[in-house]
């Protein structure tokens, strides 16, 4: 599956915007409030709902949370707009037809009622793809029979954490590991100087090294989020196919892992795994430039408030200083302006 592009009409920050992406990987920068995650989420939900038993209305309003799970809360906030409508296309990375899945409500749509088209087709062609959401914060420290106190609405998480510990659990690989697999999982080891663990019996994970193991828990932030990613290649939830959506993958990890995670991602996309991602940092962004190849598919998408205010600006670039808006450039050159003046 390759998604292809969306189309977003008065829905959160975006009044009339249309996104086309690359098969590899999209990588969304911009200040915050400008909608970032928002793309991620509805992207994601359409991925999701490639299972029968998943909605795409629904899989919106679990992912995104408005209050009493209304759907008609993610419309734009401006006088005048009572009606929204998500369209997002996908197809194989081989020529094919493509496929259309879109959602469009209204003020008076009811929780998660929205008209839905396409949904069957949607199904039939993509049954069976592999979608993962790595949040920005690390979950799995959290993850003891949290899906069960969620479902009894004692704690309130979105369901991109709720999902993401479901899919660390699960094992789905088979035989031994590829080549490219096995070095992928030797450079995260580096990182985390161990290897994940699953105590189904605890409902609890530890990173294991030799014969000690420790409860995630005690373990740094940025160490568990690189142990997570470790599960995910280590389980078969990222292969061929499959669509990874990071939100942050920066946050809260060593600077010096920065050209690690950035050389991995490019090695998924060389495996078929088409990749969002959003961040904030200079490092990651930079380094996507110098470790890319003539044959890896990168593309820059710059999200930014117009200077009146009002709507969210677009932009995109295979490069990422030539993004014409790019917060994150902006934001290093008067950190730069400011040490030349001292």
């Amino acid at each position: 599956m390759i998604i292809k592009k969306i189309k977003l009409e008065n829905y959160t920050v975006f009044e009339d915007q249309q996104i086309e992406f690359c098969p590899g990987i999209n990588i969304f920068i911009g200040e915050n409030g400008t909608g970032k995650t928002h793309i991620l989420k509805a992207l994601y939900s359409a991925c999701q709902s490639v299972s029968k038993k998943t909605s795409f209305s629904h899989k919106l309003v679990s992912t995104m949370l408005p209050d009493d799970y209304k759907i008609s809360r993610l419309i734009t906030r401006k006088q005048g707009n009572r009606s929204s409508l998500i369209r997002i296309t996908a197809g194989e990375r081989e020529a094919s037809q493509d496929r259309i899945l879109t959602a469009s409500f209204h003020g008076k749509t009811k929780k998660w009622d929205a008209e839905v088209s396409g949904e069957d087709g949607w199904e039939e062609s993509f049954a069976g793809m592999s979608s993962i959401f790595i949040p920005a914060k690390e979950i799995l420290s959290h993850g003891y029979n949290l899906n069960a106190a969620a479902e009894m609405d004692n704690v309130r998480f979105d369901d991109t954490y709720l999902d993401i510990i479901n899919a660390a659990k699960v094992d789905i690989s088979v035989g031994r590991n590829s080549s490219t697999k096995e070095s992928m999982l030797k450079a995260v080891e580096k990182m985390t100087h161990g290897t994940v663990v699953y105590d189904a019996e605890r409902d609890e994970f530890y990173l294991k090294s030799g014969r000690s193991k420790q409860e995630f828990n005690l373990i740094a932030e940025g160490i568990r989020k690189m142990a997570l990613l470790w599960q995910l290649i280590k389980n078969g939830t990222l292969e061929n196919g499959s669509v990874l959506f990071w939100d942050e993958p920066e946050a809260n990890i060593n600077p010096t892992y920065i050209p690690i995670i950035v050389e991995i991602l490019l090695e998924l996309q060389r495996k078929g795994v088409q990749i969002f991602i959003s961040t904030h940092d200079y490092m990651i962004a930079n380094y996507f430039e110098v470790k890319k190849t003539e044959t890896d598919s990168i593309l820059f998408h710059s999200l930014s408030h117009a200077a009146d205010a009002g709507e969210v600006q677009y932009g995109k670039a295979s490069r990422f200083a030539d993004l014409k808006e790019n917060a994150i450039i902006s934001a290093f050159n008067k950190l730069l302006d400011e040490i030349y003046d001292l």
